[in-house]
């Protein structure tokens, strides 16, 4: 063994970072990602042994490096110091000495710029680019500081206006702690701030995942931001919160979750609704909240905790009891990972089961799962719904199930089916108006 990372708590760095060891072409240096300074950085180390050099420092994440052909450069992907919602491509001059390295940064502007990939003479860098004006397409740029991207590939519809788009804002607010939450907030362009609107809490999924500065970089969740700027035309506040847990703002904040999931972390997303009742012009009284997987579980246990501070609310596919989920052989590990078992921590085990306290719930519910699902399985609706019926509360939910869907919904019938299904229930219990038939 060559070198060993220990965690005390659980291995939060995502899969997405791509940190595992990569052997440089020539075989004589290992690169790979380490959290121990608190934060996601490259490093590098001779293939034969010896210390690792840490290549990157400061209050940011590197992700995703790829050695050059020849051995002497690393592409890699990183957010920036209070800016962790966009992301640059940096190289990293190794050149034979990683204690000398230097950095330089590839490209500028505003959006998220990810996975760089070396063309095979070590010039160019290919790599995928989002921004508020445009969804995920690929560009190729010189491997050199501030160099001109050229773009490849134009996925957004000819026939979009894209100058309707609304652009996020960052912002912060104090959560059950007093810890800053970061969020993003989208406002309406020509919003009419004189007069009191509707607001929608958007909650992402998987935990370990973040909002950015304009289209996700995974097409999962640009769906929903895509729907969201639909929403934001129909004259909705939309916020986004990166609660603790999600990635992007190091070690720590994604370690929040450690014993506690469900607590704080469910709190800073629902306290979101507290920051728009600061704005003035948000309607307090009309204010709903969804979310997707561990977003859809945070919903559920909004509602139940606090049954009157939202309107009306959105569960997509979300976990209703982690002992249930414990239980499921594909995700008892993460679990364990994160709140041990039943067993060990019965406490934070009942806090993380909005299924034992449904006979709370006081506002509409709209509940959408695939069959197919198997990051949270589809019998978690079903087990609500019927707890939900034992405690006489059926008249406050709707159910739709899709046939053969999978967790993040794929196909464009089923799409456009939820998306009309939810604009449709928001309306009727946000601004009044009536649920159409599908």
């Amino acid at each position: 063994m060559l070198h060993e990372d220990v965690e005390e708590k659980f291995w939060s760095m995502t899969g997405d970072a791509n940190g595992g060891a990569q052997p440089s072409p020539d075989g004589k240096w290992i690169a790979f990602l380490s959290d121990r300074d608190g934060w996601d950085h490259l490093y590098v180390m001779p293939a034969s042994g010896g210390d690792a050099v840490q290549i990157t420092k400061g209050s940011f994440e590197a992700w995703r490096p790829t050695w050059s052909s020849d051995s002497t450069r690393i592409a890699f992907d990183a957010n920036l110091p209070d800016r962790y919602g966009m992301r640059h491509l940096f190289v990293a001059m190794i050149d034979g000495n990683p204690s000398r390295a230097k950095i330089i940064r590839v490209t500028s502007g505003r959006g998220t710029n990810i996975a760089p990939q070396w063309s095979p003479d070590g010039t160019r860098l290919m790599y995928q680019h989002t921004d508020p004006q445009n969804s995920a397409d690929l560009y190729v740029v010189d491997a050199k500081p501030a160099a001109t991207s050229l773009r490849l590939t134009d996925s957004m519809p000819a026939t979009i206006d894209r100058s309707l788009f609304v652009e996020p804002e960052m912002v912060h607010y104090a959560g059950p702690d007093g810890r800053q939450v970061p969020a993003w907030l989208l406002v309406p362009n020509n919003l009419d701030r004189s007069k009191k609107h509707p607001a929608i809490v958007w909650i992402h999924g998987d935990g370990v995942n973040q909002n950015y500065d304009g289209w996700h970089v995974q097409r999962n969740y640009a769906v929903y931001y895509s729907f969201h700027q639909y929403l934001l035309q129909k004259g909705y506040v939309v916020i986004a919160p990166d609660y603790r847990g999600s990635i992007g703002y190091g070690r720590a904040w994604r370690e929040g979750v450690y014993m506690d999931v469900g607590g704080k972390d469910a709190k800073d997303a629902w306290m979101a609704a507290s920051y728009l009742k600061t704005l003035t012009y948000v309607d307090t009284d009309r204010i709903g909240v969804w979310g997707l997987s561990y977003g859809g579980f945070f919903t559920l246990i909004a509602v139940t905790d606090q049954p009157k501070l939202f309107r009306a609310a959105v569960d997509v596919a979300g976990v209703v009891d982690y002992a249930m989920y414990y239980e499921d052989p594909y995700h008892g590990g993460w679990t364990t990972s994160r709140i041990g078992t039943p067993d060990q921590n019965p406490n934070v085990y009942a806090q993380a089961s909005p299924l034992s306290h449904v006979d709370r719930l006081e506002r509409p519910l709209l509940v959408l799962h695939g069959t197919s699902d198997v990051n949270v399985p589809y019998l978690h609706s079903v087990r609500l719904i019927d707890e939900l019926m034992k405690k006489g509360k059926g008249d406050l939910v709707s159910f739709m199930t899709y046939p053969g869907e999978f967790h993040y919904f794929t196909r464009e019938h089923v799409l456009r089916d939820a998306w009309n299904r939810v604009a449709d229930f928001f309306d009727a219990h946000l601004k009044g108006g009536r649920i159409t038939s599908h």
